[in-house]
């Protein structure tokens, strides 16, 4: 008979007092019944999944001693369960006719209990086969397996469809970048899904070679008779790299273009990019996952690419920038047919105009401060300084801007005076320089850190 004004007590009684689980047996089961525990939300207590519900019987037993009766509902919820025929003897009362994929609703005076009854055995996952899909894609491995086993659909209290996770898992590895090592390194992943799917998407991809292998379900496991299937060893189709920029010239840190102390050079005014003084000479390093076959470095002075002036078939780049401007450079890393592909984040390079600014004095007294005479410079090459005595001999000759005069000739430090310099230089922008001009030697007398006197 169909219960049609049973559905507001059935909904609030499911969801307010609820009969014990203990109170409920089964009898004529091959294998163990499992027991699934749902949201509250679906208004069950449980989902009791049988591998076959064929011959099992179910029995609930009253701690009241009240008369028990059952009700069954389908699709539409528990608003249109049925009452079905049960037996009582004493306290208990058993359900000889019990059928899988349906929802009970067991009265136990104003106690009720609900539940679903779930039949594995017309759903029951069978393994045949997995192998890489045809048609992969980057950024996620594609994996087809062959085999047979619907999703297990359960219906709430209110009718609502739901899917009994199975929980097949798909184990596999990857590589990943690690911060600790530098590099990327190979990990074991481990993806679970709700259901037998004829296609996997897997992300991340296994970005070296690797064999997939699918196991299932969590209720086969339960029973002892997990299946499961392999691939073969799957060649890597998506691309992962990191690339990093160390200059060579400071030892400031990456993208620092800060001159290391102690340094002569001029800075370019942009202290938080790479760059600087020319030439500039800057490392350009990739690490990349094993999926990465093709290395290209592209070099330009148009900031959108479009126009590429150098390209640089190789996974590290060691360059040397002397031109004034801005530079900018990009990594690509791409699989052996080119068709996916890693595009780094763009560096720029700018490298200051030439500059040449020159001391007219200094003091070689050893005390640490202005010690020794050098120029300070920004982006010159062919240097070449001459400084003569008052007599014009050469007491020394420099032949880089990042060499300097310590007052010495022939081991000894000269006396106070007027010297005289001469220099030749081109900047990397093409500018010349010559210039020439008076060098005083100022030696100071007293203890460091007192008030000293020019030395008469």
């Amino acid at each position: 008979m169909l219960r049609k004004t049973f559905f507001f007590c059935l909904i609030s009684g499911c969801l307010g007092i609820t009969a014990s689980a203990q109170s409920l047996t089964f009898s004529g089961n091959s294998l163990r019944v499992l027991e699934e525990t749902p949201e509250k939300s679906t208004g069950l207590e449980k989902i009791y999944v049988l591998y076959s519900t064929e011959g099992v019987t179910a029995s609930y037993t009253s701690s009241a001693g009240n008369r028990i009766n059952w009700l069954q509902y389908g699709n539409l919820g528990g608003g249109h369960a049925e009452e079905v025929s049960s037996t009582q003897d004493g306290n208990t009362s058993t359900l000889s006719s019990l059928e899988g994929d349906k929802g009970y609703i067991v009265e136990d005076g104003d106690r009720r209990y609900c539940f679903w009854i779930t039949n594995y055995l017309p759903h029951r996952l069978k393994l045949q086969s997995a192998a890489p899909s045809s048609d992969q894609e980057c950024g996620v491995s594609l994996i087809n397996v062959q085999g047979s086993g619907d999703p297990i659909r359960y219906f709430t209290i209110n009718g609502m469809q739901k899917t009994l996770n199975q929980e097949i898992t798909i184990e596999y590895t990857t590589q990943e970048w690690n911060d600790n090592a530098s590099n990327f390194l190979n990990i074991d992943t481990k993806k679970s899904f709700e259901s037998l799917q004829p296609e996997y998407r897997l992300s991340p991809p296994n970005y070296c070679a690797s064999t997939f292998k699918i196991t299932g379900d969590k209720f086969l496991k339960a029973w002892n008779w997990e299946e499961s299937v392999e691939t073969v060893t799957v060649t890597p189709v998506s691309v992962d790299a990191r690339t990093f920029a160390i200059s060579q010239n400071m030892d400031a840190g990456e993208g620092d273009n800060k001159p290391e102390s102690g340094s002569n050079q001029i800075g370019s005014g942009d202290t938080d990019g790479l760059g600087g003084s020319a030439p500039c000479e800057i490392l350009f390093e990739a690490y990349v996952t094993d999926g990465v076959i093709h290395h290209e470095w592209q070099l330009t002075r148009d900031a959108s690419f479009e126009e590429i002036d150098y390209r640089f078939t190789q996974q590290d780049l060691d360059y040397t920038f002397l031109e004034e401007g801005s530079h900018y450079l990009r990594y690509i890393g791409s699989n052996a047919d080119g068709s996916c592909e890693y595009v780094s984040d763009t560096y720029e390079v700018t490298i200051g105009e030439s500059d040449l600014k020159i001391p007219n004095a200094f003091s070689p007294n050893g005390d640490g401060v202005n010690d020794e005479w050098k120029v300070a410079y920004r982006s010159l090459l062919n240097f070449q300084c001459s400084i003569f005595d008052r007599q014009g001999h050469q007491v020394c000759h420099l032949t880089s801007p990042e060499q300097g005069w310590d007052g010495k000739v022939g081991g000894k430090i000269v006396d106070s005076g007027v010297f005289f310099y001469v220099i030749e230089a081109t900047g990397t922008d093409g500018k010349k320089y010559k210039k020439s001009g008076d060098i005083n030697i100022v030696k100071f007398v007293g203890n460091k850190g007192t008030s000293s006197q020019p030395e008469q």
